[in-house]
């Protein structure tokens, strides 16, 4: 089961409220090796969302098996899970969730703070990814003093500073304009090369459906297509 960063087994999810049931997921089967640079593109009630907290552990599907980084979600408590994303899953948001009243330095260690890794480490390791990712010379600076872009890099170097098994992104590139929005692709891409780290985007963007190297399409919480960009490798009616 080590070979896929993620295995999903027929998961559905359905939400309800009161007596009305909302279908979400209907009998999602997929697998991702470790080090794929993968995007879910779908209409808006696709489900994108939906798969990305299931598969990060912060829903729980109905039904279904749901691997990830070799475990068995459907059988992790809450603390085992919340241990999980702590240790082995990054994520990235599409409104950045950077702490206003911290540093850049500050919010891209904050998970090695949680870690209890030691101040002069921590430092050091967001220091060294800050280089790597065009943010030298940035690190007190505070997210209002920081654009766009920059805002969504921090965000990427807390997710990835980690060195997780697997980075979750939602709609990252969102409120980002075009240049900024290929930047970050490619620090993204950069560091999928460099480090082996597999990527799963959820999106809208055009520029993120071509720059991943695989697309897995939803429509009404279902597989409709999975192509690589060589070709259709898997298709689902």
């Amino acid at each position: 089961m080590n070979e896929w960063a993620v295995k999903l087994k027929d998961v559905r999810k359905t939400y309800r409220t009161g007596p009305i049931e909302v279908p979400a997921l209907r009998g999602v089967s997929l697998s991702i090796a470790a080090g794929e640079f993968v995007a879910t593109a779908g209409p808006s009630g696709s489900s994108k969302t939906t798969l990305l907290n299931i598969i990060g552990g912060l829903d729980r599907a109905d039904t279904g098996e749901i691997w990830v980084a070799g475990q068995n979600l459907q059988l992790l408590s809450a603390g085992e899970l919340a241990h999980l994303r702590l240790l082995r899953i990054g994520f990235v948001f599409q409104t950045y969730n950077l702490l206003p009243v911290l540093t850049a330095l500050e919010n891209a260690e904050f998970t090695l703070l949680l870690q209890g890794m030691p101040a002069r480490q921590r430092r050091e390791k967001v220091e060294k990814l800050f280089a790597e990712i065009g943010l030298a010379g940035l690190e007190d600076r505070r997210p209002a003093e920081l654009s766009g872009g920059q805002q969504q890099r921090v965000a990427v170097a807390r997710a990835m500073v980690t060195e997780p098994a697997l980075i979750l992104a939602d709609e990252p590139t969102a409120n980002l304009d075009s240049a900024s929005a290929i930047a970050l692709l490619d620090v993204m891409e950069q560091l999928n090369r460099t480090t082996g780290t597999t990527f799963l985007f959820s999106t809208h963007d055009p520029q993120v459906m071509e720059r991943a190297h695989r697309l897995i399409r939803l429509r009404d919480g279902q597989i409709t297509g999975d192509e690589t960009h060589g070709g259709q490798v898997a298709a689902v009616a």
